[in-house]
């Protein structure tokens, strides 16, 4: 109409928009192909770098794919701009997996901004290492953040942190011991941002290792108020699972019932499946549901689906807890710092936060002491509906359980109209479970209220709360019975509905109600059912009608007066059958069918014959529910009815038996089952899972009650008496530890040579350089042999008889001893000395024979069609090429029938390497010199195998990388079945002989970064030496043990070569420390010599510290090579 007001309209909305932008950054989201991008990454300017990057940040933002510019943005990685260098950062997270090789590229400048003074610089460079999802660095992030968790600025520690989730989804398997040392230390923190973090990467990273914990304790508790706010809920869990793990559960708390109820079902015919309601009292004047807590409490510990699957077996195993798994809150001093530390925090300002505080409370407090938590969490009502929501599912177990309670604070619980049905179904579930008979009268004037609200549903479930208190509180039973027949007497209750009225849902849900109460005292409401038949007529919903004609059938012969009405009953369903729905015809024929059975004189006639009509309606009815039920009735009831004579000749059951069937059927009285113990699912209070009522992901029981051992928690205080912890002494900044060591050795020590059968050469030959040449069979133990200086025994060892043992080591030792100068004070002088040493070969005939290599399973025979394929890496050395890696696989046929045509292809070799594949090949030059080595040399093809028998063949193959598997197609009988051979690093080497004075020189050459160090703990050798434990020679054999147990650990996991074993004299021949083993090895493509020093220190019956040192050029294979031995040498032995 007046078209110059609406341009002025649009002109003046975009003047506003323009004035809005002024001094904002949303230009840039305008003109997304811009040109002027890439010549403002090349400019010497940092202003025009960051327009530019801010630019491509936008276009991200909105969907545009710019990896394009991935070359000019990395070259801007090494800018001196904090602004630059943060927008550089995040555009490399966002396309490092797109482009890995240009990723690759920057690793360098991350490492050179680890050490930036700027804490921002290098907390950024640490976030970006970790975020860049490539298997290949996942060793140097490793090291990047064990040395940024020793970092002193908090916001690096707390990056540090954070970062350790991702690298161990990186590599799950490989680090997960270097990552729970870091893990350790993190938790040791005094700032309370990392401890969050911290805590947040242990239940992420290693939620089972409780003993974490147990170290720092009180410290934790101590600092959990100061914790972030989602970081404390973390903590709490944590803190939670450990002092149950550790000391159990609390005798004066709610859980100590499950024991209770426990025992009483033990004399039940050893039967876990108990639903009566016991009730015992409490110190709070109140009362609790024993077998709602008890079902409550063993959900808690093993899980509701453990618990529902075990409890529906009547035989089952029960869940056992004995005097030994409860503490008592009173006076364990863990309990009761717990519960100090989390009182404060139900009060917090964070709704998630108070909940994890008062689960705690909830599961270890005394009973008395649990009323606590009431306050807080009907504070929490007052806050937003999703809070409300989850809240009150808490609040139901909570009041199920102790109603007594929340039974004071009923009030709190009354609902409110602008609420959703959801909140509202929660309250109305509270309020029936804490009704007693002092507020009753309160909560049904409010019900009154609910009944009349629009939404019919609700009020439908109004009308089923009222039943529940009428089930709760007998006494108010006939109150609630008069309601609900008022109710069913209304006229806008009692018209005919359609299929999806929801008054419909009220009248129904009333009956039912009804219905429940009278099953509970049947012979007391004897009129009420008599109200329900006379209203039949003006009942119209068939759900309704089917109840009230079942209760009918039901209790036919109760009282005086039902039993004479029935035939005017019955002629009244056979009148309107053909004019009922389904489910109400079928009820009909049911009832008829119990009255006929139970029918005696004069009636059972009349009955006969209404039976007998409505049969014949029925077999004649559309519905072939109908038809089915009628013949099924007729023959249950066929010797009853007079008409019909028995059948002779007839196979199946006889007249008699078919009369004790129908018997069994219609004439006993239905029991009530308590649908509660089989349907209801609890979890942890204030998880997801009890939201969603099933196991979210992620979400774990608790531990079970003392399951942590006190010996869990005292391995690092027996090995580090004086230190702060495991992981302050281990790690990738400790290098050179072990050269330390190596430094300190005193003139009493043995500079020994250790040979193993076949260690020179392959590593598992036959015994052949030191056997003794007198008696091949009786090979001496230890020989002493007496060798000067190290500089004089290049050409070997002179012979020395043992007899000569005696007066060789009291010659040796006073020489020795006339060496060092007392005066001097200066240690280094002794230590420069050149001091005659004795060494002890110790030949170890058979442990050659006793090396057994790992074995994995590649295919399982459930998979497989009943072929089972097992595969070990051979130390034999591939003919063909260097880089190719010996595997020996073994077929066994579990199935009945012949396997035939049995082969491997290579599922990549028309294929090119993937990303990350040409990202390892950018850092393993060796590979692209031997780009025409096949990935895998075919295997002769097994052409049958029998059921039971078992094939062996040797595969050469070329892995991309040494942590990356390669995917096979194992063809047999025609089928094609993918498998993955993942790579094992300790083959990716050769043994390489060599003297302890060769190795020593080249150890020299290899010190500062080509040197990894890390920490770990053996206990093999203690199986070894409890075996001998009768022998009065023990103590001479103790370091043979040891060594043993090392040497066959080593050799069976990696391809190695043992060079000498350096074996202290100390005056207590318990005491292993010093003794050191050294292993060389050659990196298979390269030829890069390996070498391996292990260490020991501790008793030698005791768990052992062994300090594992790496000297390789290689940097990424030596760290992976570090993380596989440690890894090895931790897991106990198998057999």
């Amino acid at each position: 109409m007046f078209p110059q007001f609406g341009a002025t309209a649009e002109t003046l909305s975009k003047a506003s928009t323009m004035v809005f932008r002024i001094g904002t950054d949303a230009h840039l989201y305008d003109d997304p192909d811009d040109v002027s991008i890439a010549p403002l990454l090349d400019s010497k300017f940092d202003s025009e770098k960051c327009e530019a990057l801010k630019r491509l940040l936008a276009l991200i933002a909105q969907g545009f794919d710019v990896s394009n510019f991935f070359p000019q943005v990395v070259k801007n990685v090494a800018s001196q701009s904090l602004e630059v260098k943060k927008l550089v950062y995040l555009y490399l997270l966002h396309y490092a997996e797109k482009r890995p090789n240009e990723a690759l590229l920057s690793i360098n400048c991350f490492q050179r901004d680890l050490g930036d003074p700027n804490p921002l610089v290098r907390a950024w460079a640490l976030r970006t290492m970790a975020g860049i999802r490539l298997h290949v660095i996942a060793p140097l992030v490793l090291v990047a953040v064990g040395k940024c968790a020793r970092d002193p600025s908090v916001y690096v520690r707390k990056c540090a942190a954070n970062a350790l989730p991702k690298l161990h989804d990186l590599q799950q398997e490989e680090h997960i011991s270097a990552i729970e040392e870091i893990v350790g230390i993190l938790l040791n923190d005094h700032s309370p941002a990392v401890v969050g973090a911290a805590a947040a990467a242990f239940s992420s990273v290693c939620p089972y290792s409780l003993s974490l914990i147990g170290r720092n304790y009180r410290k934790l508790c101590e600092i959990l108020p100061d914790v972030e706010e989602w970081g404390r809920i973390v903590l709490i869990g944590i803190l939670l699972r450990y002092v149950i793990a550790r000391h159990g559960l609390v005798k004066e708390s709610i859980m100590f019932s499950m024991r209770c109820t426990e025992s009483s079902h033990s004399e039940k015919d050893g039967s876990d499946v108990s639903f009566g309601i016991v009730k015992e009292s409490t110190d709070m004047s109140g009362t609790f549901d024993s077998e709602f807590v008890n079902m409550v409490s063993r959900c808690y510990i093993e899980g509701p689906d453990e618990y529902l699957s075990r409890s529906s077996y009547a035989n089952g195993m029960p869940f056992e807890l004995n005097g030994a798994q409860f503490t008592s809150g009173k006076s364990n001093d863990d309990v009761k710092i717990l519960l100090h530390c989390t009182s404060p925090l139900l009060w917090s300002n964070n709704s998630a936060v108070v909940l994890a505080a008062a689960g705690v409370h909830w599961i270890m407090a005394p009973k008395e002491d649990v009323k606590r938590i009431i306050k807080p969490l009907l504070f929490l009502l007052r806050s937003s509906n999703a809070s409300k929501y989850v809240v009150l599912c808490n609040i139901q177990v909570f009041a199920k359980a102790m109603p007594p309670l929340f039974a004071p604070y009923y009030e709190d619980f009354f609902i409110y109209s602008s609420e959703s049905y959801q909140i509202k179904a929660l309250r109305l579930e509270i309020l029936s479970s804490i009704a007693t008979d002092s507020i009753i009268s309160s909560i049904f004037k409010e019900f009154q209220d609910y009944i009349r609200d629009p939404d019919r549903q609700f009020a439908a479930d109004t009308v089923a709360a009222i039943g529940l208190c009428a089930q709760r509180l007998p006494k108010m039973a006939h109150i609630c019975v008069d309601g609900l027949l008022a109710m069913t007497r209304q006229e806008f209750l009692t018209k005919d509905f359609g299929p999806g009225d929801q008054e419909a849902s009220v009248l129904v849900q009333a009956i039912m109600s009804i219905k429940s109460i009278i099953k509970q005292d049947p012979p007391s409401h004897e009129k009420v059912i008599i109200q329900l038949v006379r209203s039949l007529d003006s009942i119209k919903v068939p759900a309704a009608r089917a109840m009230i004609i079942w209760m009918v059938g039901e209790y036919s012969s109760m009282g005086k007066i039902i039993p004479r009405m029935l035939t005017t009953v019955m002629r009244y369903l056979a009148w309107c059958f053909t004019s009922e729905a389904l489910e109400t015809k079928l009820q009909i024929l049911n009832t008829v069918s119990k009255v006929l059975l139970g029918a005696t004189g004069e009636d059972q006639w009349t009955f006969k014959k209404i039976f007998s009509y409505l049969v014949e309606l029925a077999e004649c009815d559309l519905n072939y529910d109908v038809r089915d039920r009628a013949r099924l009735l007729k023959k249950l009831l066929s010797r009853t009815l007079v008409s019909q004579a028995p059948e002779e000749g007839r196979k199946g059951l006889s007249e008699k038996d078919l009369h004790v069937v129908a018997e069994c059927i219609l004439g006993r009285q239905t029991r009530e089952v308590k649908a509660e113990s089989i349907n209801y699912r609890f979890y942890l209070p204030g998880s997801l899972s009890q939201i969603v009522l099933h196991a979210a992901p992620g979400y774990e029981p608790l531990p079970k009650p003392c399951s942590l051992l006190l010996d869990d928690l005292n391995v690092p205080e027996q090995t580090h008496t004086n230190k702060k912890g495991l992981a302050d002494n281990s790690g990738t900044d400790d290098q050179g530890s072990s050269s330390d060591i190596s430094d300190e050795e005193s003139a009493s020590d043995y500079d020994s040579q250790c040979s193993i059968s076949g260690i020179s050469g392959s590593g598992r030959g036959d015994d052949s350089e030191f056997s003794s040449e007198g008696n091949d069979n009786a090979d001496p133990l230890i020989e002493i042999s007496d060798i000067g200086n190290a500089s004089e025994n290049q050409n070997g060892v002179s012979q020395s008889s043992p007899d000569n043992l005696g007066e060789l080591m009291s010659n040796r030792a006073l020489e020795s001893w006339l060496d060092e100068q007392p005066g001097s004070s200066n240690p280094g002088i002794s230590e420069q000395s050149q001091v005659h040493k004795s060494s002890a070969i110790i030949s170890l005939g058979d442990v050659g024979r006793r090396v057994k290599p790992k074995s994995y399973s590649l295919l399982d025979p459930a998979n497989g069609n009943g072929l089972k394929v097992d595969y070990s890496f051979s130390s034999e050395i591939s003919s063909v090429s260097p880089l190719l890696v010996c595997i020996e696989v073994f077929f066994k046929n579990c199935s009945s029938g012949t396997i035939s045509e049995i082969s491997f292809v290579n599922e990549e070799s028309n294929r090119a390497l993937d990303s990350a594949d040409q990202a390892a090949d950018l850092n393993d030059s060796s590979l692209t010199s031997y780009g025409n080595v096949p990935t895998l040399v075919p295997m002769e093809e097994i052409a049958s195998l029998e059921p039971g028998q078992t094939a062996k063949r040797i595969l050469q193959v070329r892995f991309h990388h040494h942590l990356l598997p390669l995917k096979l197609a194992l063809f047999c009988d025609g089928k094609k079945l993918p498998v993955k051979l993942r790579p094992d690093i300790g083959y990716f080497v050769k043994p390489l002989p060599m003297d302890v004075e060769v190795f020593l020189d080249k150890e020299s050459h290899l010190p500062g970064m080509f040197e990894y160090t890390r920490s770990c703990t053996f206990t093999d050798h203690i199986e070894e030496l409890n075996k001998e434990s009768g022998d009065s020679w023990l103590i001479k054999d103790k370091f043979l043990a040891i060594c043993e147990s090392l040497a066959l650990k080593m050799l069976s996991n990696a391809n190695l070569c043992l060079v000498s074993v350096d074996m202290p004299v100390a005056a207590n021949l318990d005491d292993a420390s010093g003794l050191r083993l050294r292993f060389s090895c050659e990196i298979l493509s390269s030829s890069i010599p390996c070498l391996i020093t292990i260490t020991v220190e501790g008793k030698c019956s005791d768990l052992l510290k062994l300090s594992v040192k790496v000297n390789c050029e290689e940097t990424v294979f030596g760290l992976n090579l570090l993380n596989r031995i440690v890894n090895f040498l931790v897991e106990p032995a198998f057999s």
